[in-house]
């Protein structure tokens, strides 16, 4: 069998054996080798490098984001050297994704997806909205630095999305959350108690105001639009538990 060129990149930086796979989770496995990456016992991270960002597709990269969040939730994350980290993106960096979540302060995404330094971007914003500035650094990210994957991460019991519900009005954040509200007016039907103090309604607003912030991240950027039509970028949704720290791909 031919030798995959992203084990070989591995074996040449000096990582070794299934645990490096899943250390770094930075390679262009099949099924068989996501198998062995998803059992291994952490090791060292790894920084994603300018190969492993070129082999990678955005199917896979989310398959790297599952693992990692196994890990989290598992209470077995890598053991890091961050000062390691910061040496090997000293000069570029080469991060496979960027993560579009919200700024509450229990869903850092770097910590979520076990992530580390220098793997992926991390946007954040209150209710995980998009705006021309926010899309622009998307563009950035993947048309410039290279990235492959958009998510839109939301989460469970969000102040922003109960904000939403309720119509608060406080100064800037009233001109914020106003953009959730097509989220709210899209569940109209939700059966039950459709106020702020109902989790799941609360929930189910999230998880639509993550489909819409999708829709409306292909409208405001026609560059992201059409790298995704080429399938050179995946744009996905997730929700994030703040009770047991799982993530949910939408």
């Amino acid at each position: 069998m031919k030798e995959n060129p992203a084990r070989r990149a591995f074996v040449k930086k000096g990582a070794c054996g299934a645990a490096a796979l899943a250390a770094g989770g930075l390679l262009n496995f099949n099924s068989s080798g996501l198998a062995e990456a998803q059992q291994a016992s952490p090791g060292h991270g790894v920084t994603a490098n300018k190969e492993w960002q070129q082999l990678l597709t955005p199917e896979q990269i989310i398959q790297l984001a599952k693992i990692g969040n196994q890990r989290f939730v598992s209470g077995a994350p890598i053991q890091r050297d961050y000062q390691r980290d910061i040496r090997d993106t000293r000069k570029a960096q080469y991060p496979v994704a960027i993560v579009l979540s919200c700024i509450d302060s229990r869903a850092p995404a770097e910590i979520i997806f076990d992530a580390g330094i220098g793997n992926i971007f991390n946007a954040r914003i209150a209710g995980n909205t998009v705006d021309p500035d926010v899309a622009g650094s998307m563009e950035y990210a993947c048309k410039v630095v290279g990235s492959k994957l958009v998510l839109v991460m939301g989460h469970t019991s969000c102040g922003a999305v109960k904000g939403a519900i309720d119509k608060v009005q406080l100064g800037n954040l009233t001109q914020l959350i106003e953009k959730i509200y097509p989220a709210v007016e899209a569940l109209s039907n939700f059966p039950g108690d459709k106020s702020s103090h109902n989790p799941q309604y609360v929930d189910a607003v999230a998880a639509k105001n993550v489909q819409l912030t999708i829709e409306n991240i292909r409208k405001i950027s026609p560059i992201l639009a059409e790298l995704e039509q080429q399938k050179a970028i995946m744009i996905a949704g997730a929700m994030y538990s703040v009770k047991n720290g799982k993530v949910d791909f939408l």
